[in-house]
């Protein structure tokens, strides 16, 4: 038997069941009322297939909303795909379900977080001060503030 129970990872697979039961009952059934999801994952985790100019233009972190529009949701045991559209552009992405980092269902004011390690690292690194960063931030990449779309 192991010395401790590992709480942390098996809160984090039973948080990736619960996301994969709610996308599973999507993709069969379509989203029910005024539920709809923001799902931002991690880009350079293995496993995550975008278009290349998707790619380029969120090179670590992409936010995407599940609404409106969406075709071919497939939920595996790994993870999902979706064709979502981009300025008119269908694209399909294949999302791990270790490359997710929040999920948002505002309509209800339901959210998850995953913390990983480097997490903490970056928290530590903010308070000795700025990251020194040679690259300037591109102004394409859309910033959504999620408070917008809390009830109130």
């Amino acid at each position: 038997m192991a010395k401790s129970i590992d709480y942390g990872n098996l809160m984090h697979r039973a948080m990736r069941g619960l996301i994969q039961t709610v996308l599973k009952d999507v993709g069969a059934e379509g989203l029910p009322g005024a539920h709809h999801f923001f799902i931002t994952f991690d880009t350079t985790v293995d496993g995550v297939e975008m278009a290349d100019w998707l790619r380029s233009r969120y090179p670590g972190e992409m936010t995407i909303v599940i609404q409106h529009w969406f075709d071919n949701l497939i939920v595996t045991d790994d993870g999902f795909s979706i064709t979502l559209n981009f300025g008119n552009q269908p694209e399909q992405l294949v999302i791990p379900f270790d490359a997710v980092r929040t999920f948002v269902d505002p309509s209800v004011e339901f959210g998850l977080r995953f913390e990983t390690h480097e997490d903490d690292g970056d928290d530590e690194e903010d308070e000795d001060g700025p990251e020194d960063d040679p690259t300037p931030p591109q102004g394409e990449a859309q910033i959504v503030r999620l408070d917008k779309f809390r009830k109130q």
